[in-house]
């Protein structure tokens, strides 16, 4: 059993990446999360069964402070940013400093750059947010959670 945290700004696209991770959907006009949204999800892998707690932050300014409430104990934390919007980049730094002072110590940080469906419009250039993530020891990857 492992507690799971998304962070980043608002619309960044956390409840779709969750949506499509636990239900297979994805949402066109997805509503704001309004303080966090509570999700589990099980998996197989390879002989063990693997129980995902997942908590769904909300990204509005307005909800930081209730962010230590949710990370707090969690295993692992997966903080989102738009690749078409260089501000919520640079917010995820934010976010990954934060859990590298507050969280607990083991925790697994993954960054992932969302909307790769919007390749076109890409502001914050794959090598740059790789770069980040391996000076910083986080998982890195690009989604998309309309592409699935």
């Amino acid at each position: 059993q492992f507690k799971l945290v998304l962070l980043g700004e608002s619309a960044v696209g956390k409840s779709s990446l969750v949506l499509r991770f636990v239900k297979g959907q994805f949402h066109e006009f997805q509503e704001s999360t309004i303080g966090a949204a509570f999700l589990t999800q099980t998996l197989c892998l390879d002989d063990t069964t693997v129980k995902f707690e997942i908590w769904d932050t909300a990204g509005q300014e307005r909800y930081h402070s209730l962010a230590p409430m949710y990370y707090r104990g969690a295993q692992a934390a997966i903080v989102v940013y738009d690749i078409t919007n260089q501000d919520t980049f640079t917010r995820a730094k934010n976010w990954v400093k934060e859990l590298q002072r507050q969280a607990r110590p083991d925790i697994v940080i993954a960054l992932a750059g969302n909307k790769s469906d919007l390749a076109q419009k890409r502001l914050v250039e794959y090598e740059e947010a790789n770069g980040y993530a391996e000076e910083n020891g986080l998982l890195f990857m690009e989604t998309s959670a309309k592409n699935a």
